[in-house]
């Protein structure tokens, strides 16, 4: 019991963490007068992505060579997956739940151009980084391809930046600075020590999270890949990603759905990249089902937006199901 007490305050301390890291890049964002694009796309989606980049690598670096390197990878595969398909549900539930308040509904209120480019991005980076498994043992190839997924994934930060967007993101849109409460225009500094101390936090609690989960999935006869996959995305990732509930309700869709489909580019990349580099990276058949699943659902919304040049939300409806499908799988001991 003391074992998941103890990953239950991980947990906790990770997504505190998360949360001030994310309202610090955030305000950064506010204070270079970025678009809303640029910021629920790079700022918002990095800071609610980094405790899944931080797992991965504590678990390889200081977990056992097997359950460690079992743990990073599970914590790799599932965020990516947890967000293109129960986070995008959960979306589309704020966007029919306020309904009322929608003159245009089903048409979502989001800038086609940025929605379509993160897509795209993620597809093809993803299918690179899925692709590197198949190529054996060849590590010049990995580094190779390693290299060029974070190459892209910079690529991709300077076309956002760049995208012509005047909309830039507004106080309303944020939460007051946690170290800055009662300013409108905290100092670079403040941010700059907000930024940090929350990163040391994301740490401390990712080293306490991969200890509990080697222990517990020993103690449950459980595959440590398919525990970090489940509790780890869930955990870390999906209570960050009701802040898109919140701007739905605003209805700034662009920056809501921005901090999903951004998060899913920078871990389609940056993150994968680092599983390329630092473990074998041989997926097994519980890894590319969920990968498929994450494809399909994904790919369902890319497909609308191409087509159709608007997205609804019954179409993220559709990721819930995909979630469903893969816990069905795993009770009945497929993955």
């Amino acid at each position: 019991m003391s074992e998941w007490i103890l990953l239950l305050v991980a947990l906790a301390i990770i997504l505190l963490g998360a949360t001030v890291f994310t309202n610090g890049l955030e305000w950064f964002g506010k204070k270079m007068r970025l678009s809303d694009g640029a910021v629920g796309s790079i700022f918002a989606a990095v800071g609610t992505a980094l405790p899944e980049t931080l797992v991965p690598i504590i678990a390889i670096l200081f977990g056992s060579k097997t359950s460690g390197h079992q743990i990073g990878v599970g914590a790799i595969i599932g965020a990516p997956f947890m967000l293109g398909t129960l986070a995008m549900f959960i979306s589309g539930i704020a966007v029919m739940v306020n309904r009322r308040k929608r003159d245009d509904y089903p048409v979502m209120r989001v800038d086609t151009q940025v929605m379509r480019r993160d897509m795209a991005y993620f597809l093809m980076l993803y299918s690179l980084a899925i692709g590197a498994t198949f190529v054996g043992s060849h590590p010049v190839i990995k580094v190779f391809i390693a290299l060029v997924l974070i190459l892209l994934y910079g690529n991709y930060v300077l076309q956002t930046l760049r995208a012509k967007n005047n909309h830039e993101v507004e106080e309303s849109d944020l939460d007051p600075c946690y170290f800055a409460p009662r300013s409108h225009d905290p100092s670079l500094a403040i941010i700059g020590c907000q930024v940090i101390g929350s990163l040391l936090l994301i740490v401390w609690g990712s080293y306490i999270f991969v200890d509990k989960v080697q222990i517990l999935s020993l103690r449950m006869g459980v595959s440590p890949f398919i525990l970090a996959m489940i509790i780890a995305p869930i955990a870390t990732e999906l209570p960050e990603k009701f802040n898109s509930v919140i701007w739905i309700g605003k209805g700034k869709d662009t920056l809501a759905i921005g901090n999903i489909t951004g998060a899913m580019v920078f871990q389609g990349s940056v993150i994968t990249a680092i599983g390329i580099l630092m473990t074998e990276w041989r997926l097994d058949t519980a890894a590319l089902i969920t990968v498929a699943l994450t494809f399909a659902s994904v790919g369902l919304a890319y497909c609308q937006i191409r087509l159709r040049r608007h997205l609804t939300p019954g179409t993220l409806l559709a990721g819930g199901s995909f979630y469903f499908v893969f816990m069905v799988l795993i009770l009945l001991g497929i993955i």
